[in-house]
């Protein structure tokens, strides 16, 4: 198993394995993240990178549960132990993933604040770089709000499955460089029934499906391309037995300096190679 580094080294790692100077303020890159796609694509770099973000899956819940995460699991060769930032919260955490700094740094730190990272963003490198990346969450959520304001292309849904299918549509049409898409529907579940319970996990065979169809559409219709896709969580979770009376919408939450709420893992597997020109 690789050694855990911080949520704030992924960023760095994507661009470097696109070819691209990583974001102004973020850590270093990755080394586990690096190697994994400097071996699977024989030292070149990816055209393509697909970042499918399911939200509040905790390394323990993969751990305990994984034939809910069987599509991802038996795509994937890299499983990368990630420390998620404090307050573990979406925002932040989705700050510190794309941005590769730290809260304090690119300013979401506080429980449910959602405003504009002012700082520099993977976003803006690979714009950049002349890469075209698209980003597609849920309206209202966290990464609808934290990266606006770029050149870029955003698609924002209520509804996960119209989400879905347009990303499924952008595959297909293939005008893209760096995907992001969001599905918040295990931690929307989680609040209301706990992490274990069966709506919840319902959710996380959703995000597993998901995952599978997108791997599928690519290694279909991307032949030409050098991609890595990676199933990439902000945080962890855990059952809040104090709200079960008292608040019946915090049964499950998150936001606590514990292995449940900071620790997570990340599955990466790469389609294309040596002999995609």
């Amino acid at each position: 198993m690789p050694e855990r580094h911080s949520l704030d080294t992924v960023a760095a790692a994507l661009a470097e394995i696109m070819g691209i100077p990583a974001p102004k303020h973020a850590n270093t890159a990755n080394p586990e993240l690096l190697t994994f796609a400097n071996q699977r694509f024989s030292g070149q770099k990816a055209d393509r990178i697909v970042m499918y973000n399911p939200d509040a899956v905790a390394q323990w819940v993969c751990g305990k549960y994984p034939k809910f995460l069987k599509e991802v699991i038996s795509r994937t060769q890299l499983k990368l132990p990630l420390e998620a930032p404090m307050p573990s919260v979406t925002p932040v955490c989705f700050g510190t993933m794309y941005t590769g700094a730290q809260p304090e740094v690119h300013t979401l730190q506080l429980d449910g604040e959602k405003h504009v990272i002012p700082i520099d963003t993977l976003f803006d490198a690979l714009i950049r770089a002349g890469r075209k990346p698209v980003l597609l969450a849920y309206a209202g959520g966290s990464l609808s709000v934290i990266y606006n304001g770029r050149e870029m292309d955003y698609y924002m849904y209520k509804d996960f499955s119209e989400l879905n299918a347009k990303a499924v549509q952008l595959i297909l049409e293939d005008q893209h460089d760096f995907y992001v898409i969001y599905n918040g529907g295990y931690d929307f579940r989680l609040h209301d029934h706990g992490p274990e319970a069966p709506e919840t996990l319902g959710e996380l065979r959703i995000n597993s499906h998901m995952f599978g169809l997108i791997h599928e559409l690519i290694r279909a219709n991307w032949k030409h391309h050098r991609t890595l896709l990676g199933f990439a969580m902000d945080h962890g979770c855990h059952l809040n037995m104090e709200n079960w009376d008292n608040d019946p919408h915090e049964i499950g939450t998150h936001g606590l300096d514990t292995p449940e709420d900071r620790h997570i893992m990340h599955y990466y597997t790469t389609i294309g190679g040596e002999d995609v020109q």
